[in-house]
């Protein structure tokens, strides 16, 4: 689990292809200390293990789905990233429940600078509007971050200084995408209100006939 606040600005050392997906590699040095092979970290918001490390270098490989479902795949050598290790138990929540689960892709229709502050317009997929509500929680590239204004499926969001300095958001521009990650708790209200009695009846009727066809049950 994640809570949506950025540790570090790494940098995209390596890309290489492989045949099932791709391997990057990133320079990184606070999240690097304490580090381990198959340790998770989000990158962009996205969960991935770390396959390998060397000093200050680690890896990660990347499937398929990974590369469609989020803009990890547009990432070049020597861009950055945001990099948040796993949340440990003992650890301050500063942020909101984060799964690094990347949902859709949103897309910044507008930056509007305001001395050291920015607001950005972001433009979603009008099916995850319904999880998104004023004051809400929302991730953005992994950024734990608070919705100021709903409008039709367009969101706006106040960005401090602190966060354009210290996350990709600073970097970004006009028409670049990112990782969009919605709260689970509407997630899951949204479930117990329309999961229904006869899809229970359907879910229990199916798991009766799997039990009677592997265990011979009646």
């Amino acid at each position: 689990m994640f809570t949506g606040i950025v540790e570090e600005l790494g940098q995209v050392h390596k890309i290489d292809s492989k045949s099932t997906g791709m391997r990057f590699t990133i320079s990184a040095k606070l999240v690097t200390d304490d580090l381990n092979i198959g340790d998770s970290m989000s990158i962009n918001g996205v969960c991935l293990t770390v396959t390998h490390k060397n000093n200050n270098l680690f890896s990660m490989d990347l499937v398929p789905e990974t590369l469609e479902k989020s803009n990890l795949g547009e990432l070049i050598e020597g861009d950055y990233v945001n990099l948040e290790r796993a949340m440990r138990a003992s650890g301050r929540f500063g942020g909101h429940i984060l799964q690094g689960h990347v949902e859709t892709l949103g897309i910044i229709l507008d930056i509007h600078k305001q001395t050291d502050n920015a607001v950005i317009s972001v433009g979603l997929d009008p099916d995850w509007m319904r999880y998104c509500i004023p004051k809400g929680a929302i991730a953005l590239d992994g950024i734990s971050l608070t919705i100021a204004k709903i409008e039709a499926n367009i969101i706006e969001i106040a960005i401090i200084p602190h966060t354009l300095e210290n996350t990709t958001l600073g970097l970004k521009s006009k028409s670049d995408t990112l990782n969009i990650e919605t709260d689970i708790i509407g997630k899951y209200v949204d479930r117990l209100i329309s999961y229904d009695d006869e899809e229970s009846e359907m879910d229990v009727s199916l798991l009766k006939a799997l039990r009677h066809l592997q265990y011979g049950e009646s």
